[in-house]
């Protein structure tokens, strides 16, 4: 500091010596006093590693003159005294914290950091102390002017008194162990492993932690707490099977929800701790437990069942009810009913079966009846399985089977399974009585054709029936002739009375055309109103009996069907018949051309028409001959929902109000076409095109028919031009031959009357003076012509003396 203060007291003597020199202007020296103050307390301080230091030192200066503080922070080693102090943290004069070269990764992450905490006070704070950190710390502070020419200078600089900062390392060695509540388990057991960290400062360390079973990775939790599952764990957790997760700092848990043999084995928990060096490196230490052998028993299955019934005798058509109660602890169950004779010769048949989920499949030979409703197997509770089987006959006599299977689920998504762990049945034998039916029902097959949108009617009879009390449940089949695969169920009437409707009626939209009748205790009839094409078929009726029980309890005694109903449903014959007389017209020029069309027979009372008129003109208009050999044109056409223009054709002409076509509907059978206007184009050979149109049950149209009219030939003839023609059908021609000579005619008449009247008077004058006759002129001679071709003709005569 001398050095400094000499190096400052040479600058300022150059600047004054330049002052002074020959030509400078005299200066007035002005000396800033040393008030610059360090205080910080000297003492000793122990640490452990991992602590965080705070010290405070004041500073202060009491100048009036503009100057700047710098204040820093500085550690000086205790094993070197000679060796330069090694900087901490600085503030700068310009009001900059900076820091020494070791320390700023540790600036930039938090743990050193400089606070003016008044306007005296600076506090340096260290997060996480290191054993680098130890020795000597002070507090240096420098006063700072500025010279004139904008350099500074350190006027002072000072220490405060010198902290001795002691820091005991921590131990940084660690040990793993790895504890469970037992090593022995059974298959669908949930096993709890810990490993847990014992060493010092847990919480600031930095470790991972692997599990391992049997030299694959189970999963890695690293510092942040985040599990990486290995790949043969991943659909295992997400099925939530398996946990890893972070207890506390220090214990991690690994639980594998449901145990499988496969899981048995030697499991390992591996910790990596992860150091950073005070230069800025990363060390990685790695320790691991003791093998942790863990043995998975194979599931034992302790399932009991047994069967119990309502009866072990029961009439024909009776109901059959078993009961099967099945008792596990362990896993889900499978039960599947079996039926087999008294004697156990015959093969076992599968009557239904009841899955895992509760899902009922009927079996392979028992499958029809389970359609019908005679078959229905239920599950009632988790352990209570329920088979009734409805109208038992002479055949459901025999022994009845109830089998559970107990099930565990093993594998790994996508890949998971279920295992069978253990299977047991019980039996219960069945005793059905017959009951002789004398239920016959007629069996005729006929063959029946209806029109569509008429009503069709099947009956159904009884012959013969085993009881007067008994009751019929009546079912209504169709087979379809597209060739079906099984008859569809139309309806069905219960016993009671009760109404139902099939699938097929729903599908086809027949319930509001099916009716189904009681004519009398022994007849039904089905009826379809507004039958269709589609109810084409093969209609039969399938009876069932039921007789009361003592019991109150009815039950289905036998079931017969009958004949074969084939029932043809066709459109209406094809009636439509067309006028085909062919005529030939001959027209003249700018006339009308009429053209009929006439329906005398049609299909049926409630067809519609579409008429069209086409014509076929010859390529050469003057050989009559190649008439009907050109190409053929669309003259009309009015469709069946009388909208002109939407019929079998487009016209060429379209309608309005301009147009020369005119059409008319006489009657529901006749229609015309009047062409108004007739030009020489218009000739050709005209027909008319008819196409039936009738409402199907369904509202909707459809084409019955087609038919043409015969030809009409028409023949144009041209008009010949004459005089009167000619003059009539000119304005100009016509207005200089009757309207201008009227006005000539007048002016004319006038003069020959003027000069009449001046000669009678001249005459009198003449024959005053001389007595001599005059000459006079005769009135004037006028011809007119009534008609339009001759002019009038205006004649003068000489007259004559007297």
């Amino acid at each position: 500091m001398p050095e400094r203060l000499n190096s400052l007291e040479r600058s300022r003597r150059t600047k004054a010596s330049k002052a002074d020199s020959p030509g400078a202007l005299p200066r007035r020296r002005r000396v800033i006093a040393d008030s610059l103050t360090v205080v910080a307390p000297g003492q000793v301080l122990p640490k452990v590693e991992g602590d965080t230091l705070q010290l405070t030192c004041e500073v202060s200066r009491t100048t009036t003159q503009h100057t700047h503080l710098s204040v820093g922070w500085y550690l000086r080693s205790p094993e070197d005294a000679a060796a330069p102090p090694q900087e901490l943290l600085t503030l700068s004069r310009d009001f900059v914290l900076r820091s020494g070269g070791p320390y700023r990764q540790r600036m930039a992450a938090g743990d050193l950091r400089l606070d003016k905490t008044s306007a005296t006070a600076y506090r340096l704070t260290i997060h996480k102390l290191q054993p680098v950190d130890q020795g000597l710390l002070y507090c240096q502070a420098a006063e700072w002017v500025q010279d004139p020419d904008g350099s500074w200078f350190a006027m002072t600089r000072k220490q405060g008194d010198k902290t001795q900062l002691r820091i005991q390392p921590t131990d940084r060695d660690f040990s793993i162990q790895v504890s469970t509540e037992r090593r022995s388990f059974t298959a669908g057991e949930p096993l709890e492993l810990r490993c847990t960290i014992e060493a010092q400062n847990v919480p600031e360390r930095f470790f991972s932690v692997s599990w391992v079973f049997s030299s694959s990775q189970v999963a890695v939790v690293g510092p942040g707490a985040v599990p990486i599952l290995g790949p043969d764990y991943v659909a295992r957790e997400a099925a939530g099977h398996m946990t890893v997760r972070k207890e506390s700092p220090n214990v991690h848990l690994l639980k594998l929800q449901r145990l499988r043999p496969d899981d048995a084995g030697k499991y390992i928990c591996r910790v990596t701790e992860r150091e950073k060096t005070p230069t800025g490196d990363f060390i990685d230490r790695s320790k691991r437990s003791r093998n942790v052998q863990i043995t998975v028993q194979p599931l034992k299955s302790n399932i009991t069942v047994s069967l119990s019934s309502n009866a072990s005798e029961v009439l024909e058509g009776d109901v059959v009810h078993l009961t099967c109660s099945a008792h596990s602890a362990t896993g889900p169950l499978s039960v599947f009913w079996q039926w087999t004779d008294k004697q156990g010769t015959a093969p076992a048949q599968e009557l239904a079966s009841v899955d895992r989920e509760g899902t009922v499949r009927p079996g392979p030979a028992y499958r029809e009846r389970s359609s019908y409703g005679e078959i229905r197997v239920e599950k009632v509770r988790a352990d209570t399985y329920t088979l009734f089987l409805y109208s038992a006959l002479p055949g459901d006599e025999g022994q009845y089977r109830c089998t559970a299977t107990e099930w565990l689920q093993s594998g790994t998504e996508p890949e998971l399974g279920w295992e069978k762990i253990g299977e047991k049945s019980a039996t219960k034998t069945v005793t059905v009585k017959t009951v002789v039916s004398k239920l016959r029902v007629q069996k005729t097959n006929q063959s029946q054709a209806y029109l569509e949108d008429s009503r069709l009617r099947i009956n159904c009879s009884i012959a013969s029936q085993t009881s007067k009390d008994s009751q019929h449940a009546v079912l209504w089949y169709v087979r379809r002739a597209t060739g079906a695969e099984a008859d569809e169920l139309l309806l069905r009437i219960e016993h009671s009375g009760a109404f139902e409707y099939g699938a097929y009626a729903d599908e086809e939209r027949l319930r509001r055309r099916v009716q189904a009748e009681r004519l009398s205790p022994r007849l039904y009839a089905l009826t379809l109103n507004r039958a269709e094409g589609s109810d084409s078929g093969t209609y039969y009726c399938l009876v069932e009996e039921w007789l009361c029980d003592p019991d109150g309890d009815w039950y289905r005694l036998s079931r017969d069907a009958s004949g074969f109903t084939q029932v043809l449903v066709r459109q209406p014959e094809v009636q439509l018949q067309v006028e085909e007389a062919e005529s030939n017209v001959t027209v003249a020029e700018s006339s009308s051309i009429r053209l009929g069309c006439s329906i005398p027979s049609q299909s049926s009372k409630d067809s519609r028409f579409s008429v069209s008129w086409y014509v076929e003109r010859a390529e050469d208009e003057d050989d009559e001959e190649e008439l009907g050999q050109g190409e053929r044109e669309c003259v009309f056409s009015i469709g069946h929902d009388a909208v002109f223009g939407n019929g079998n054709c487009s016209p060429m002409e379209e309608a309005g109000p301009n147009s020369r076509l005119q059409f008319e509907r006489m009657t529901s059978d006749q229609y015309g076409l009047t062409i108004q206007g007739a030009r020489p184009s218009d000739a050709g050979r005209y027909y008319c095109h008819v196409e039936e149109w009738l409402l199907n049950p369904r509202n909707a149209w459809y084409r019955l028919a087609t038919n043409n009219s015969g030809f009409t030939i028409v023949n144009v003839m041209q008009q010949v031009s004459t005089l009167q023609s000619v003059v009539c059908s000119n304005d100009s021609l016509f207005y200089f031959v009757f309207f201008y000579p009227f006005p000539i005619f007048g002016i004319l008449l006038i003069a020959v009357l003027l000069v009449r009247y001046k000669s009678r008077g001249n005459s009198k004058s003449q024959e005053g003076k001389n007595g001599a006759p005059l000459l006079w002129i005769k009135e004037p001679h006028l011809s007119y012509s009534p008609t339009c071709l001759d002019p009038p003709a205006l004649s003068l005569h000489p007259g004559s003396v007297d």
